[in-house]
């Protein structure tokens, strides 16, 4: 089982450049969102959140400099990938310094003069929505409305309270708009983690402790192609921990693989499992070495 550190822990993002007052992390949503307390349990108070109103935006803010760092979701426990941050990783010249876990409690919060048999809409992330499917069955007549952000959602509930709205975010988001909390963790299972990227423009200047890294590749077009490929990794005893497919835009039916592995890319074992993969891909991508996460409560 993973060790669970508390979200006031002291910064673990030690192999970058100390992280200073004014360093920033974007993020995507408003204030309370699942994003920001994943950037504050990674970096610690000192870091300045940058809210965005998408995951492309905290790309753009890293990338020209507005930003530091970025924190964008990867994959949940209970609704999978966020595929949108898969392909901008591979369209923005970024890098993953680091990543980290986060367990996820939604609670469904109003306005505080509404109980919940009253409430008509409710208002949610897509993805937020799908890992509450069960406890939103429970709710009879009762629309379903999805939203760009959690937090976001909770002031569009606020906006609308006439209309007897709710929302699904966090419980932060709840005591910092001042709303009541109707229901708490009301996800489909409450083992419910969503692991994070750090991104950064910048490459870590020192090897990490406990070294993980992330990279992609279009296969070549010949039989076995991904058999071989995976058997790269096999063969040279290097750790695959994940593995996940994207269409290729323009060419149908082709595919760009991700893939985590234990170790670093500055590794010699590595490197020459990576020169052997290149006889069969058309493109590797090197997306980063960090520390393997940690784990954190919302």
């Amino acid at each position: 089982m993973q060790e669970q550190v508390q979200a006031e822990n002291k910064n673990p993002f030690t192999n970058i450049n100390q992280l200073t007052s004014y360093q920033t992390a974007a993020f995507q949503g408003e204030r309370g969102a699942f994003s920001e307390i994943a950037a504050e349990s990674y970096f610690g108070k000192s870091i300045n959140n940058l809210p965005s109103y998408s995951f492309e935006e905290v790309f753009k803010k890293v990338r020209s400099g507005i930003a530091d760092y970025g924190i964008i979701p990867i994959e949940n426990t209970l609704y999978g990938s966020v595929f949108e941050n898969y392909d901008l990783l591979l369209r923005y010249k970024v890098s993953v310094v680091g990543e980290l876990n986060l367990q996820i409690n939604h609670c469904l919060i109003s306005s505080k003069k509404y109980h919940l048999n009253e409430i008509k809409k409710i208002y949610s992330h897509p993805q937020a929505l799908g890992q509450c499917s069960e406890f939103l069955k429970t709710l009879k007549s009762v629309e379903i409305i999805p939203s760009y952000d959690t937090a976001g959602s909770a002031l569009l509930a606020l906006k609308n309270n006439e209309e007897t709205s709710a929302a699904i975010t966090s419980s932060r988001a709840a005591k910092i708009y001042k709303m009541k909390i109707l229901e708490k963790n009301i996800q489909n299972n409450k083992i419910n983690y969503t692991r994070f990227f750090v991104i950064s423009k910048k490459k870590p200047t020192e090897e990490p402790k406990n070294p993980k890294s992330t990279l992609s590749f279009d296969l070549k077009s010949i039989p076995g192609a991904l058999y071989k490929a995976l058997g790269v990794f096999a063969n040279a005893e290097i750790n695959l921990s994940m593995i996940e497919s994207r269409p290729i835009p323009h060419k149908p039916f082709r595919y760009t693989f991700y893939i985590d592995i234990a170790g670093s890319l500055n590794d010699k074992r590595i490197q020459a499992a990576l020169k052997k993969l290149s006889e069969i891909t058309i493109t590797i991508k090197k997306i980063g070495t960090y520390e393997k996460g940690k784990t954190y409560q919302s």
